[in-house]
């Protein structure tokens, strides 16, 4: 069976583009005009990628993919008009995987819409629960503990621990970790992963009761170690 869409726009035109050249790809197409609505059929639909504007009534696309994000890892394209670094930094930051930037070429969402399925498909392991050192990070229920105990985290700041965790001792380069929040496309020389890095650091504490840190390997990237 074909992957779902649910396409989030109050613009009837943007809907009906999308949907035209979506379903034309094989795709099945669902849509919401507003923030509330989207967020519903999402969780009673349960579709396979989100196409997500911005600017919707009721209830902002920040918000909603804010919402999806503590609950599930269904990918999510932010739609929007806004062309500021900084808008397209927030929705990547809330656990967005990709954005396009309105007005857009509909074969370029049909191909972003491939590309990050492709990606979304690729993370899915056959092992749900990684275990390194004192860290359990359930890979399926999006959930991590620390010597038994939960560990808060963001979406961003779960897929780069849960990604170090699958290569415990391997070095992985800022390009890689970048790719699995973003995306090939992103630009390389985002300093975001620094950011994150510093905060699981904080988050996963030192010492002798906290096993598991990440080293910096410097000129390359990072790699989670077991404590000495």
């Amino acid at each position: 069976m074909q992957a779902l869409i649910l396409v989030v726009d109050d613009e009837p035109k943007i809907v009906r583009l999308a949907r035209d050249y979506l379903e034309k790809d094989g795709f099945r197409v669902l849509s919401a005009g507003d923030g509330p609505t989207a967020l519903a059929m999402a969780r009673s639909e349960k579709p396979n990628l989100i196409v997500l504007d911005i600017m919707l009534p009721g209830m902002d696309g920040w918000e909603v993919c804010r919402r999806l994000r503590a609950e599930t890892d269904t990918p999510i394209i932010m739609l929007t008009a806004r062309i500021e670094e900084s808008d397209q930094v927030v929705g990547l930051e809330l656990g967005a995987d990709d954005y396009v930037t309105k007005p857009f070429s509909p074969r370029l969402l049909v191909a972003r819409v491939r590309a990050v399925l492709r990606r979304a498909q690729g993370q899915v392991k056959a092992l749900r629960v990684v275990r390194f050192g004192g860290l359990e990070i359930d890979l399926q229920g999006r959930r991590a503990e620390l010597n038994g105990q939960p560990l808060p985290l963001t979406p961003n700041e779960f897929k780069l621990l849960a990604l170090l965790a699958r290569h415990p001792g391997q070095t992985l380069t800022r390009e890689q970790l970048l790719d699995e929040l973003h995306g090939a496309a992103y630009p390389s020389f985002d300093r975001s992963i620094d950011s994150h890095i510093k905060n699981l650091r904080r988050k996963l504490g030192a010492g002798p009761a906290q096993p598991a840190s990440i080293e910096t390997v410097y000129g390359v990237g990072y790699r989670l170690s077991l404590a000495t």
